[in-house]
């Protein structure tokens, strides 16, 4: 009895210890991993600040030597990186504000409403996800030019095909994720709300809207991160320099002066510093939005 008291007292004493010595080594696993993926950035900061000769020096270095703070603005002076970064902002907006009122009535229609051939719709939904956009690159650029006939309008070289398909629906991924949540939202609010006399539509904009801010939250960062770095949708439809976006600038920029590498460096850096800005401003919403997301399929 005393033998097998102290055994199983030992093999206790035993599991802090090798509790302890997990939780190390899982620690170890991410900060390697995380020092992997943060390298390339770190890199590309320190060659914002260094002169061109120096980026090609090997061994490479972390540390700028010597250190030039004069890159950023040069970089902005080269081409008119302002209007583009103004270009930017206002597609990127305006398709952020376009997703969230689609892609939410869109989600809450899938999520809560019952009408005939709702799955069937929502299995097609899900098969958009796993189309990749070249595949309908050239019919959608034949589409948006042919509407030029009809409507008599350009519609190519504007910002109208980069905005409008937004608002008609928006991203596959977005609308799952919305509706994802939507579903963890407990029956007997909208339940409550309909004893009180709300139409659906005040059901969805003061009662369940107002619960769904992680998930938005989550959907407009998201969705800014994705526009904001689309390169594909501007190189197909704007031909015109002064619509220009930031990364069809970037493009124009390694194009004209790509020798000059630190400062196409720091031209990334300024282009990337916004979305860096608000991941973190959004951080604590954005992963209770995708937790969130998960939990009721």
């Amino acid at each position: 009895m005393t033998s097998h008291t102290a055994v199983t007292g030992t093999k206790v004493s035993r599991r802090p210890g090798r509790r302890a010595v997990s939780q190390a080594m899982t620690y170890a696993v991410l900060i390697t991993l995380g020092a992997l993926f943060l390298a390339p950035f770190v890199w590309a900061l320190s060659a914002s600040f260094k002169s061109n000769a120096a980026i090609y020096e090997f061994p490479p270095s972390f540390i700028p030597k010597p250190f030039v703070s004069n890159n950023y603005r040069l970089a902005v002076t080269v081409l008119p990186f302002g209007q583009f970064m103004v270009n930017s902002a206002v597609v990127t907006i305006a398709c952020v504000i376009g997703q969230l009122l689609s892609g939410s009535l869109v989600a809450y229609s899938f999520a809560r409403l019952r009408w005939p051939g709702r799955e069937f719709w929502f299995v097609v939904l899900l098969g958009t996800m796993m189309l990749p956009p070249q595949v309908t690159m050239i019919s959608t650029f034949v589409g948006w030019t042919q509407l030029r006939t009809l409507t008599g309008v350009d519609w190519v070289d504007t910002y109208k095909p980069l905005i409008i398909p937004s608002y008609l629906g928006g991203s596959g991924v977005m609308i799952f994720l919305m509706r994802q949540f939507f579903k963890t939202l407990p029956n007997e609010l909208e339940d409550a709300a309909r004893i009180d006399g709300c139409s659906t539509w005040i059901t969805f904009t003061r009662v369940i809207l107002p619960l769904s801010r992680p998930v938005l939250a989550t959907v407009g960062v998201l969705s800014f991160i994705a526009h904001w770095h689309d390169f594909l949708g501007p190189l197909i439809y704007l031909n015109s320099v002064d619509k220009y976006t930031l990364q069809m600038g970037l493009r124009m920029f390694q194009d004209i002066n790509g020798s000059r590498m630190n400062l196409l460096m720091a031209a990334s850096m300024l282009v990337l510093l916004p979305v860096l800005i608000l991941f973190f401003a959004a951080q604590r919403h954005l992963v209770r939005g995708i937790v969130l997301s998960g939990i009721k399929g």
